[in-house]
C-alpha cells in the first residue's frame, strides 16, 4: 500500500469529478499523431502543475525533480484550502470553456482526465476533511519526521531549504490543531480507534531526549554528516530541541485532553455528520467506477467464497497435512480443519523471524530474484533503482505490514519499501514473498517509476494516481509471481515463485485480504457494523494475525473506501487480460500486453479499458 500523504500524488484526492470520461476512440498515446499538441492546453496544464507544486512541496518536488518549493512546507490552513477550492472551481470552468475543435487524442485524454478530477475535488470540498487531519496512517505526527530522509540533498542550498522548513514545523502543527478544532465546533469529528494510537505518536517527537539531543530527531537527519559547529546544523538543532518538540508536546496534549474525548464512538462514515454520501464519494473516488456499497458488498462475499475454495487446495499440499497431522479426516469439517492450520501458521515458530535485520534481509533477497524475472513479464523497464528499509519505529506499531515511498530519477532519490519489523511474531515468512512483488517489483515501484519516465506527455500525468489503478496492479502483480521463475513441484504444475506451498498460501491470503475489504469496508461504512465485528470477520475468514486484523480494521475507519480499491482494480486488469488472450489467442504478448496497461500512467478504471480494448483491434488487426 502507499500511506496518505506519501504516496505518489493522487489527483483524484487533491483535484479531482464525477462527471463522465470520454472515452475517445482514436490513437492512444503509442500511436504516431503529427498533428500539434494544444498550446493553450499546454499552457493551462503547466499553471496547474506549477500551483499543485507549491501547495504540496514535500511530495511534488521529490515526483519532479524539481526543487523550487523545497524551502517550504504545505499550507494546510483553513483559509488556504478553500482558497484552493475556489481556484479549483475556477480552473474546471477554465476549461470546460475551452474550444477543443483543434485538440489531439492525448489534448482530449488531458483534458477529461482534469475535468474528471476537478468534479471529484469540487464534490469532495463540501464534506471538509481538511478538519480531520490527523489518524493513525498520517498527520503531521507520522509524515513529517520522516521527510527527513526523503529530501534531496544533491546541492549545497538544500540543506539551507531543510531548516527554512524545520522553521515551519510549528506553523504547520499550530495548523492541524486550529483545523480539528474548527472540526469539533461543527461536528466533523473521526471515529476514536483513528486517533487513540496518534497521541503516542506525537508523544514520540516531543521526547525530552530530543531536547537535550536534537541530533538524534529525525528532523535532524539531513544535517548529520555536516561538520560539528557547522553554522547550519546548530540552527537545526536549536529549532529541534526549542521549537519542533515543544510543537509536538503541544499536539500530543491537545490530542489526549481535547481531541480524542470529542472524537466519535461510532465508527462508520456513515454515522458522521456528512452520512452516507461521504461514503458513496469515497467510493467512488478510490474504485473511479459507479459502484453501491450493496455492490461491493457482494463482490467482497463472493470473491471470499471463491479464494477460500483455492486455499483449502494449498493447505492440502502443505506438509502439514500430507504427513497427517492435517489430515481431512481428523477434522468434524473443513472450515475446523482451515481454522487449525491457521492456528499452526499463527504459532508455529517456523514462519517468523525474530531478529528484525533478518527480515529486512530477506526482503531484499527476494527483490533480487523477482528483478532477475522481470524482462519475461515487460519490454519496458524503470530506470529508478529502489530499496528496502524499516518502518521508523515511532511510526511502526500503528503502521500497515509495508508500504512503498516513491523515488524520483532527477531528485536522485531512489523508490523504497518500507517493510514493518515491529511485532515480529505477527510477520510471517510465508507472506514476504507477495508482499515483494506487491510493493517492489512489478508492483508499485514498476508501475509509478514508468509513470514518472513517461515521454511525450505533460509532467502532470507522471505524477497522477488513481488508487484502483495503483493498488489493482499491485495485487496484480502479486499473482504474476505464479508465471515467474522455473520451480514446479511433486504435481508437475509450475508454481513459479509460489513453489513453496506456504508461500503460495500467502499469496491468496493477501488476496483474501483485499476481499475482505470489500465486506468489512462497506460492513463498517454502510451497514453499520461495529469495530470488534469487522476484526471478528477477518479473522474468521483469513490467516491474518490479530494484530494486522486490529491495524487493518482501524485503517479502513480512518480512510473509508480506500481498501475497495484494490480487488475491484485487480478485477478490471484480470478482466482485460481474459479478453485480450480470448481475442488474440496464440498472438497474445503478455510483455506488450502489460506494457500497454501501464504505458500511459495512471488512469480511471473506464478510460483504461477503452484504451485496452482499442490495443485488442490493433493487435487483432495485425495478426
Amino acid at each position: 500500500m502507499k500511506t496518505p500523504a506519501l504516496a505518489v500524488l493522487s489527483l483524484t484526492l487533491l483535484a479531482g469529478a464525477p462527471a463522465p470520461l470520454t472515452a475517445h476512440t482514436g490513437a492512444d498515446h503509442h500511436a504516431a499523431n503529427t498533428q500539434e499538441r494544444s498550446p493553450e492546453l499546454r499552457a493551462f496544464m503547466d499553471v496547474y502543475l506549477d500551483a499543485l507544486h507549491e501547495r504540496n512541496p514535500e511530495w511534488m518536488g521529490i515526483s519532479l525533480g524539481d526543487d523550487t518549493y523545497n524551502h517550504m512546507l504545505s499550507d494546510s490552513s483553513a483559509a488556504a484550502n478553500e482558497a484552493w477550492t475556489d481556484r479549483v472551481r475556477a480552473w474546471r470552468d477554465e476549461l470546460a470553456a475551452m474550444d477543443r475543435s483543434a485538440f489531439t487524442e492525448e489534448d482530449n485524454l488531458d483534458a477529461d482526465l482534469l475535468l474528471y478530477q476537478f468534479g471529484l475535488a469540487i464534490e469532495a470540498a463540501a464534506l471538509k476533511r481538511w478538519q480531520m487531519p490527523v489518524s493513525s496512517l498520517g498527520g503531521p505526527q507520522v509524515w513529517l519526521p520522516q521527510l527527513g530522509d526523503r529530501v534531496p540533498l544533491t546541492k549545497p542550498e538544500h540543506r539551507d531549504d531543510w531548516v527554512k522548513r524545520l522553521r515551519q514545523v510549528p506553523t504547520a502543527i499550530g495548523d492541524a490543531i486550529d483545523n480539528m478544532r474548527l472540526g469539533i465546533a461543527e461536528g466533523r469529528v473521526p471515529p476514536k480507534p483513528a486517533v487513540a494510537p496518534t497521541i503516542a505518536q506525537a508523544m514520540a517527537q516531543a521526547s525530552e531526549d530530543y531536547r537535550a539531543n536534537p541530533e538524534a530527531s529525525p528532523f535532524y537527519t539531513p544535517m548529520r554528516d555536516l561538520d560539528a559547529g557547522d553554522a547550519l546544523a546548530e540552527d537545526a538543532k536549536e529549532i529541534i530541541a526549542n521549537e519542533i518538540t515543544p510543537a509536538y508536546a503541544e499536539l500530543a496534549m491537545f490530542l489526549q485532553n481535547e481531541y480524542l474525548p470529542n472524537c466519535r464512538e461510532t465508527v462508520g462514515i456513515a454515522q458522521s455528520v456528512d452520512g452516507v454520501r461521504a461514503y458513496e464519494l469515497a467510493l467512488r473516488e478510490h474504485t473511479t467506477l459507479e459502484l453501491t456499497a450493496d455492490e461491493v458488498h457482494q463482490i467482497g462475499l463472493d470473491e471470499v467464497a471463491r479464494i477460500r475454495a483455492e486455499m483449502m487446495e494449498v493447505i492440502a499440499r502443505t506438509d502439514w497435512a500430507t504427513e497427517g497431522f492435517g489430515s481431512r479426516a481428523r477434522f468434524a469439517s473443513e472450515d475446523a480443519m482451515f481454522r487449525a492450520f491457521v492456528d499452526y501458521l499463527r504459532t508455529d515458530e517456523r514462519f517468523y523471524f525474530d531478529d528484525p535485520e533478518d527480515l529486512v534481509v530477506g526482503y531484499r533477497n527476494i527483490s533480487k530474484i523477482i528483478d532477475a524475472e522481470m524482462p519475461k513479464l515487460f519490454g519496458v523497464l524503470p530506470r529508478l533503482p529502489y530499496g528496502v528499509r524499516e518502518i521508523p519505529l515511532f511510526a511502526a506499531k500503528s503502521a500497515p505490514t509495508a508500504y512503498y515511498y516513491p523515488g524520483s530519477v532527477s531528485a536522485g532519490v531512489p523508490g523504497y519499501f518500507m517493510a514493518n519489523t515491529y511485532a515480529l511474531d505477527q510477520r510471517p515468512k510465508y507472506d514476504m514473498v507477495a508482499l515483494t512483488l506487491h510493493e517492489g517489483v512489478p508492483g508499485h515501484h514498476h508501475q509509478i517509476a514508468l509513470a514518472q519516465e513517461l515521454e511525450g506527455v505533460h509532467p502532470l500525468r507522471t505524477i497522477t494516481g488513481f488508487t484502483a489503478f495503483s493498488e489493482g496492479w499491485g495485487l496484480y502483480a502479486e499473482r504474476l509471481g505464479l508465471e515467474v521463475g522455473n520451480d514446479t513441484i511433486d504435481d508437475g504444475v509450475d508454481r513459479g515463485l509460489y513453489a513453496d506451498p506456504y508461500d503460495d498460501f500467502g499469496r491468496l491470503n493477501f488476496e483474501m485480504w483485499r476481499a475482505l475489504r470489500l465486506v468489512v469496508d462497506s460492513g463498517i461504512h454502510a451497514k453499520g457494523w461495529e469495530r470488534q465485528r469487522a476484526i471478528d470477520y477477518m479473522l474468521a475468514n483469513g490467516a491474518i494475525t490479530e494484530l494486522n486484523a486490529a491495524s487493518e480494521v482501524d485503517r479502513y475507519i480512518g480512510w473509508p473506501g480506500q481498501a475497495t480499491a484494490y480487488k475491484i482494480g485487480q478485477l478490471k486488469i484480470l478482466e482485460l487480460r481474459a479478453r485480450a488472450e480470448a481475442a488474440l489467442g496464440d498472438a497474445f504478448d503478455v510483455r506488450a500486453f502489460h506494457d500497454t496497461l501501464l504505458g500511459a500512467g495512471a488512469l480511471p478504471l473506464p478510460v483504461l479499458e477503452a484504451r485496452m480494448d482499442r490495443w485488442i483491434e490493433r493487435q487483432r488487426d495485425s495478426s
